[in-house]
């Protein structure tokens, strides 16, 4: 399954209360696909069935500090039988394979989180995700 094109359509960021020093912060995240609808999409001089996925990343910072929403959508192209098992298993159950959801929300969590790290530092908040730090060495 080809990924042939990721845009964002939603970034949002509120940073709510400021940060007391003694803050115990606590950060609930949800990533989904929201939507998952057939698509003519252009490849090169000519256009293809293919599938458009809406995906949600929310981050919200406890005791309301902060939240972050981007949402966006990835376009892909694969084989027509597939294409319309993968509509069938969306209208039936809201779901689909795992092997594309990996994939797909692999992809969405390589740009998305790129884009709330950069919110993430212009409201002033810490990141949601762990960075490595230096630590100073023990003397022997």
């Amino acid at each position: 399954m080809p990924i042939v094109g990721f845009n964002f359509t939603k970034i949002y960021a509120e940073k709510k209360n400021s940060i007391k020093k003694d803050t115990e912060i606590k950060i609930n995240s949800r990533l989904g696909i929201i939507n998952l609808e057939k698509e003519l999409l252009p490849t090169g001089k000519t256009k293809a069935e293919g599938l458009k996925l809406d995906f949600e990343l929310l981050l919200e910072y406890l005791p309301k500090i902060a939240s972050i929403e981007i949402k966006g959508f990835i376009y892909f192209i694969d084989d027509q039988n597939i294409i319309k098992d993968l509509l069938k298993g969306w209208e039936k159950n809201k779901s689909i394979p795992v092997d594309i959801q990996q994939q797909v929300l692999n992809s969405v969590i390589l740009k998305a989180t790129i884009k709330a790290l950069e919110l993430e530092q212009e409201i002033n908040i810490p990141p949601h995700i762990p960075f490595p730090s230096i630590k100073p060495a023990k003397k022997q």
